[in-house]
């Protein structure tokens, strides 16, 4: 069997995982503090033939060996943490963090979510919550008789009530790191969760400690660039037809080996 069938093969399969990943990142072009995937390849197992160094004769030795390749595979999906642009929506509940650092929200399961999308909510106890209702963690209650909600650079969320005329802080904003942000999990509804290669989180204040500041009024959007998606879109999509080619090239040669006569 021609080597170059299964080798074609495998490239065609690395070039659909590709066209998978940015197809995933085209359709949250929009979403909130979304974090583009990039797919990383590493080349499969070498076959030696000839072995560089090998004598070929007294005194003299082979200078280039013979190694035949069987293909390519997928070694990693990475996030991209880059910062995406900031969009001002002026509600007062909408936050983004300039700079590094995460959200952190408590999930059901009473596990810790992180996340880049500031898009908040008031549940009916007056929690500030995800849109899927989870509260940000430490947790923050918006008294219901609030007329204005303003957040400091700081984290420090301060409200004024309508039977006051001073503000008062109804709580803060921490934010958490990570020694490697690529190793985290992604888990859906635009959360991440530690992993053993992402190691522990590290929260803070923000501002301090090379945490990022968090602006008030503002989102984070997604920082997929549709260009350059569109570019990697075409560049896969030619890889993926050059290796079909090389799968019917074989197949062409194989075809006349069955045709030989004697």
């Amino acid at each position: 069997m021609i080597r170059a069938l299964w080798t074609a093969a495998t490239g065609m399969g690395a070039q659909q995982i590709s066209i998978d990943t940015i197809a995933n990142n085209l359709a949250n072009v929009n979403t909130t503090g979304f974090k583009k995937g990039r797919s990383d390849f590493q080349d499969l197992l070498y076959q030696t033939l000839r072995l560089a160094g090998t004598k070929s004769s007294s005194g003299t030795e082979v200078p280039t060996g013979i190694q035949v390749g069987h293909g390519v595979r997928l070694a990693a999906v990475q996030n991209i943490f880059l910062q995406g642009d900031f969009m001002q929506t002026m509600n007062e509940l909408d936050i983004t963090i300039e700079g590094k650092g995460f959200f952190q929200i408590l999930k059901p399961d009473g596990e810790i979510g992180y996340t880049r999308s500031g898009a908040y909510k008031l549940d009916r106890d007056g929690r500030v919550v995800t849109s899927d209702g989870y509260p940000l963690e430490p947790e923050i209650t918006i008294p219901n008789d609030s007329v204005n909600i303003t957040i400091g650079p700081d984290g420090t969320v301060s409200v004024l009530q309508s039977t006051s005329t001073a503000a008062t802080e109804a709580g803060n904003i921490e934010l958490a790191m990570f020694p490697n942000e690529a190793g985290l999990k992604n888990i859906g509804k635009n959360l991440y969760s530690i992993t053993d290669a992402s190691g522990d989180a590290i929260t803070g204040i923000p501002g301090e400690d090379g945490f990022g500041t968090v602006a008030q009024g503002f989102l984070e959007m997604s920082n997929v660039s549709v260009v350059e998606e569109m570019v990697n879109m075409i560049v896969s999509q030619r890889a993926y037809e050059i290796n079909s080619k090389v799968v019917q090239t074989s197949d062409d040669m194989l075809r006349v080996v069955n045709s030989l006569k004697r």
